[in-house]
Formats: structure tokens, sequence, C-alpha cells
């Protein structure tokens, strides 16, 4: 018999994942942390949407925050998108 140790992620009373790696289980954590204050934000700034577009705009945003940040930093989305369908060929081509 086999013992595994999992880590379960929850979210506002939902199981969003399931893994037995903790280092994954904690970065998925801390990324649900970082979209619920950009939600926060979003709605202190006057910004007015529904509970389920403001949630998954904000975890859109934390989960590509290090592509959001090249945009501000001057890349255009374009390019961003373009590096991103790169990277989904190539993870392709090797799997």
């Amino acid at each position: 018999m086999a013992i595994t140790t999992q880590y379960v992620v929850t979210h506002k009373g939902v199981e969003k994942l399931v893994t037995t790696d903790k280092k994954e289980a904690d970065q998925y954590d801390k990324m649900l942390d970082a979209a619920d204050n950009l939600a926060t934000f979003i709605e202190a700034k006057g910004i007015a949407l529904d509970e389920n577009t403001a949630e998954e705009l904000s975890i859109l945003l934390a989960k590509n925050k290090d592509k959001v940040g090249k945009i501000f930093k001057g890349a255009s989305a374009d390019t961003v998108l373009e590096d991103e369908s790169a990277e989904v060929v190539k993870l392709k081509a090797n799997g």
C-alpha cells in the first residue's frame, strides 16, 4: 500500500487545485491571493463588474503577471501573444 500526500488549494470554499507538489500548491495559493487583491483594487477604483467576471479577470492578470509586466514595459500585446503562441508550439513539439 502506498501513501501519498496531497495538497488541496481551496478558494472561497471551492477546491481549485489538488497536487502532490507543495511548491506548486504554494505558488497557486499565492496567485489566488494576488487575484483577490487585484479584484479588490479594481472594485475600489469604481469599475463595476459582476463577481464572476471580476474573478476571471483578476485570475487572468495574476496568472499572466510576467506577460502583463512586459506590456507595461512597452511591449505590444501582439508581441506578447506571439511569444506565447511560440511557447505553445515549442511545448507541443517537445511533447
